[in-house]
């Protein structure tokens, strides 16, 4: 072409970044607006008692057919599959029999399969408003376990919720075959995504503009002439300095959330189908929170048996519907941490990083609001939630120096509107086209081809990708393989689109 295509791309997440590369590949003039000061979105760093974690996603997926786990390996990023040992803490605050935790470990695996399967097979018939708990509460009365070990699986069972970011009362039966994803492991990112984001964003520091700290307020799209199909310059994104930029192409990869609070920044309106489909999906409410011991009290090689033998040191930890730990009555207070002391080494660290969501997290990001994160009512506010669950963990005693936390800091993606106040998309109870929500989304609803405006984002992805940083890269692909078809760009080898025929049997996992 004579002129280059000059591409907007609003967000220099990992779905903005892995598109900017594909659209440089191939010809086009890239200018990316980034609200923060940043790359990344929500895969980001930060360091706890001097090591560093991820504040965003921690997993890899699926090893099957998975970009993400090829990058991994590519930048010599540390990964683990974290089998283990798991402690499970009861409603009364005691170490449950390890016999009894792993039958309801297993009950619950073997639930969710079923699930799968059952939500694969009957989507169409199931009713809205069943859902993953209905499901759950369905299969323990089938068994011939004691009433004590039915609640123990139920409440296992409610961990779930950090696997989709809210309580699994709230998880639709019908589109919960939409959390399945890429077959194979999950692999926990030990050297956390540094090298990986650093890989996917080389073309894009390099090759094109990318203006830091320039919130997008405003996009204009009219339609297209029906005689002029490529015409330039046509779509003006407003910052919320009021400046103006023009593109002749607009790919949009803010999050779901932000979608949802912004519909109103888009003119012309979107189309009707495609506000359905952004208010209907649900997005979820995961956090986390890291806490550092001087080290880790809980690894042991003895217990107190008697004659002494090993002890497996524990990878996880459940915290089961916990009477002993205050919080409000009306909120769920089920907790799971990661022990990442079980990592391999040099990334082992005595951390517990804890998984919290819905509105328990809600509620402790909200305590947080306004407190600097050096601020002792800062670290005495996360003491207070954390100590019933690891003075619970073996080898704790009140008194030892080694028990008393060195440093904390917790996520508070709620609270930031550039991650749309919130984590991934989820489809919850009510739901009746989540699948035809999904597929919406990720066509735009025409308005590419007639207007210029493109969407990328997990909440894109295809549908054994959703909510994850494999879903963000490919769905960043996509929408520069649209853009590419429809500007007669380069080499569509390059980055060729995804499509839902990919094998899926794994679980998308936090």
């Amino acid at each position: 072409m004579a002129t280059r295509p000059h591409i907007g791309i609003i967000g220099a997440g990992l779905s903005g970044l892995r598109c900017a590369d594909i659209l440089i590949q191939n010809g086009a003039r890239v200018t990316i607006l980034e609200a923060r000061d940043r790359i990344g979105g929500r895969v980001h760093q930060d360091e706890v008692g001097g090591h560093l974690v991820d504040l965003g996603p921690n997993w890899i997926h699926g090893t099957g057919q998975n970009p993400i786990m090829a990058l991994a390996e590519a930048t010599q990023t540390v990964t683990h599959d974290p089998e283990g040992a798991n402690v499970a803490i009861s409603r009364q605050g005691h170490v449950v029999d390890d016999a009894l935790a792993m039958k309801a470990s297993e009950f619950m695996w073997t639930t969710i399969e079923e699930a799968f399967e059952y939500s694969n097979q009957h989507a169409e018939s199931i009713p809205a408003d069943r859902s993953l708990f209905d499901f759950f509460q369905e299969r323990v009365q089938r068994t011939d376990f004691t009433p004590a070990e039915k609640e123990l699986c139920l409440d296992a069972c409610k961990l779930w919720g950090a696997y989709v970011g809210d309580p699994i009362e709230r998880q639709s039966l019908r589109f919960f075959c939409l959390e399945e994803c890429i077959d194979g492991n999950n692999y926990f990112v030990a050297s956390t995504y540094k090298h990986i984001l650093e890989h996917v964003a080389k073309a894009a520091q390099t090759q094109a503009g990318i203006f830091f700290n320039h919130p997008v307020v405003r996009i204009d799209a009219p339609p297209r002439p029906k005689d002029q199909p490529q015409a330039q310059h046509q779509v003006t994104v407003t910052t919320a300095s009021e400046t103006n930029h023009h593109f002749d192409e607009v790919v949009v990869t803010c999050p779901l959330g932000w979608l949802k609070r912004n519909t109103d920044a888009f003119h012309p309106q979107l189309p009707e189908r495609l506000l359905q489909a952004v208010n209907n999906i649900s997005y979820g409410r995961l956090e986390k929170v890291y806490v550092t011991f001087p080290r880790a009290f809980w690894q042991t090689t003895t217990t107190e048996t008697r004659p002494p033998k090993p002890r497996t040191n524990p990878v996880f930890a459940q915290f089961l519907d916990p009477i002993y730990a205050p919080h409000p009555p009306h909120i769920q207070w089920n907790q799971e941490c990661l022990f990442l002391a079980a990592l391999p080494d040099p990334c082992a660290q005595p951390t517990l990083l804890f998984y919290t969501y819905g509105p328990c997290a809600t509620h402790i990001v909200d305590s947080l609001a306004g407190l600097d994160l050096e601020s002792s009512a800062y670290k005495t506010r996360l003491i207070d939630f954390l100590a019933p669950f690891y003075a619970r963990l073996p080898g704790y005693s009140a008194s030892a120096p080694d028990c008393t936390p060195t440093a904390l800091l917790a996520t508070r993606w709620q609270a930031d509107p550039y991650a749309g106040n919130g984590s991934y998309c989820n489809f919850q109870v009510g739901l009746t086209h989540a699948d035809r929500d999904i597929e919406v989304l990720r066509s735009g609803a025409g308005v590419g081809a007639e207007r210029g405006v493109w969407f990328a984002g997990e909440h894109t992805a295809p549908f054994v990708a959703l909510g994850t940083t494999t879903g963000a890269y490919w769905s960043g692909e996509r929408a520069a393989t649209q853009i590419c078809c429809a500007r007669g760009l380069g080499s569509l080898g390059v980055g060729a689109a995804r499509d839902d025929s990919l094998p899926s049997a794994g679980v998308k996992g936090i």
